[in-house]
């Protein structure tokens, strides 16, 4: 069973809303459910890993109820928090129960809304924890009440739940549609739903075809929006007060699937702040995993996703919102429970390393992104995949890894891996620690950008196309779109204005590395058309 410890409660909620008075058996206690107590109500006789809340409890009643607590299993009780309340804290020990303690002001209702929502907030399979379960309870109970299959299905028609009552009538169209946990297409089923979700009610609703029963079907509403639906197949032997049990049904499904809805957003904001902790190095890897659903060992990236700083969005901070929800649906598409988090006006996402071919999914999942969101947002968005790292404790390094891809990215790129761009990550991480050191700043380069500077000439960029070439001249030159001879020409005016000794390897290696680091330049072809005539000696 799929359940959170009083270590993780304790992450989400934390003080000022929950505290530890006493721990005995300590913070990994699983907790499965969150009860409150009734002094009138008689006292359950089992409910393993439950929380219970001391409603209306004194500090004289704690003892008894700590006693009836322990026999029946439970995680801990939670109290008022009064100033020193020593016999409590005793009485929790000497059970064994860990003993929570709220603030004297917080009302019950609120407290068990926090720590149920909490509690149910681990994300599953079906991505709705214990909602969705009791959504199947709930399908069975109206089928029993109704007289009829019946099925539950969310705004997008998706099948949510449904009932297994034997003996009831059903038809293909619902084993189908069960079969695929969704509702076929049609322009007849479009037609039925817009009858549905217009109607104040139930609606009874003719089949589709003559293999198909009718339904009775009514549209799950909270306030104003409409949630979803619940069909009953119609075999002619529903009950008479059929559609009020199908009403009352759906109001319960409501909160159910308002409560999923809590369930899943307060996830969401638990596994990004993990994440987020994460990529700081601040969380404990081990833990993380388990709460991430990640096995020990399992090898990740870090994917980062931004708007194009060259291209400005009319909204910024509610544009890259809209990338975070895209980056996740896009994520949790594939791998189910998932992280992603906005930092910084980045999006990062954490990606499990599955197969051989891992790499590659990653490179396609971040070019669909990057499509989707441009079309989307109508911004230009980019992707830098970091290296994929052994497991959660160097993820900081694969973030750092997709960060620098990022500001490395070329005009025309939108997507790179570390690996694809190694060499430009390199160079601007040696411009960042060169650039920290003055002595490693001092040489003849900023004498060759003072000289260009205040003569006209292009030494610099003479001499780095030279360089980036191998020393070869023609191929310097057809960087330059330049004669060779004008290039050879240029390199040795710099050599006799500057002192340059291009003869020595190191000092080309160093001159190189700092031209392109700290000057900024590179090789790159120029345009204009190669000169054809012998030595230019006009041009410097």
């Amino acid at each position: 069973m799929d359940t959170r410890t009083l270590e993780e409660l304790l992450d989400t909620l934390g003080e000022p809303v929950l505290r530890v008075l006493a721990a005995p058996a300590g913070l990994t206690t699983p907790v499965t459910e969150v009860l409150l107590y009734d002094a009138g109500a008689p006292f359950p006789r089992r409910a393993p890993g439950a929380l219970l809340l001391a409603v209306g409890a004194r500090a004289g009643d704690i003892g008894a109820l700590a006693r009836d607590a322990a026999q029946a299993r439970m995680a801990g009780l939670v109290v008022r928090d009064r100033d020193g309340q020593p016999d409590t804290v005793a009485a929790a020990q000497a059970h064994g129960l860990a003993l929570l303690a709220v603030d004297e002001d917080a009302a019950w209702h609120h407290v068990h809304l926090l720590l149920a929502s909490a509690v149910g907030s681990r994300p599953g399979p079906a991505g709705g924890g214990a909602a969705f379960g009791d959504l199947f309870a709930l399908a069975n109970a109206v089928a029993a009440a109704v007289g009829g299959a019946t099925v539950v299905e969310d705004a997008r028609q998706r099948i949510l739940a449904y009932s297994t009552v034997p003996g009831q009538a059903v038809d293909e169209a619902r084993r189908q549609s069960i079969l695929g946990r969704q509702v076929p297409s049609s322009p007849e089923n479009t037609e039925q739903y817009r009858a549905l979700f217009a109607a104040p009610g139930p609606l009874r609703l003719a089949a589709l075809d003559g293999d198909e029963l009718p339904r009775l079907a009514v549209a799950i509403r909270a306030g104003g929006e409409t949630l979803g639906s619940m069909w009953v197949v119609d075999d002619g032997r529903l009950g008479r007060d059929a559609e009020a049990a199908l009403t009352q049904g759906a109001s319960t499904a409501a909160l159910l699937l308002l409560r999923a809805r809590a369930s899943e957003e307060l996830s969401r904001h638990l596994t990004s702040d993990l994440l987020r902790r994460l990529l700081e190095g601040t969380a404990d890897p081990a833990g993380a995993g388990h709460r991430l659903g990640l096995a020990a060992g399992t090898p990740v990236r870090v994917a980062a996703f931004a708007l194009d700083s060259a291209v400005s969005a009319p909204d910024g901070e509610q544009t890259a919102l809209r990338l975070l929800d895209l980056v996740r649906l896009q994520c949790e598409a594939r791998y189910g429970r998932h992280a992603c988090v906005l930092v910084d006006g980045h999006v990062y996402a954490l990606l499990p390393v599955t197969g051989e071919r891992g790499g590659e999914r990653h490179r396609r999942l971040a070019e669909d992104i990057v499509r989707r969101a441009g079309q989307a947002l109508r911004v230009p968005v980019r992707a830098g995949l970091g290296d994929v790292v052994p497991d959660l404790a160097a993820v900081r390094d694969s973030r750092d890894d997709a960060d620098l891809v990022l500001r490395v990215l070329g005009p025309d790129e939108d997507v790179a891996a570390a690996t694809d761009v190694r060499a430009r990550v390199t160079l601007l991480r040696l411009r960042e620690l060169i650039g920290e050191q003055r002595a490693l700043t001092a040489g003849a380069w900023r004498e060759v950008l003072a000289y260009d500077a205040e003569h006209g000439t292009e030494y610099a960029r003479t001499l780095v196309c030279w360089l980036d070439s191998g020393c070869d001249m023609a191929r310097a030159a057809k960087l330059l779109a330049v004669h060779p001879n004008t290039c050879r020409y240029r390199v040795r005016q710099a050599q006799q204005h500057l002192g340059i000794d291009l003869d020595d390897p190191d000092e080309r290696l160093v001159l190189w590395l700092q031209l392109r680091t700290l000057g900024g330049l590179r090789g790159s072809p120029a345009t204009g058309a190669a000169r054809s005539a012998g030595p230019d000696r006009t041009s410097r």
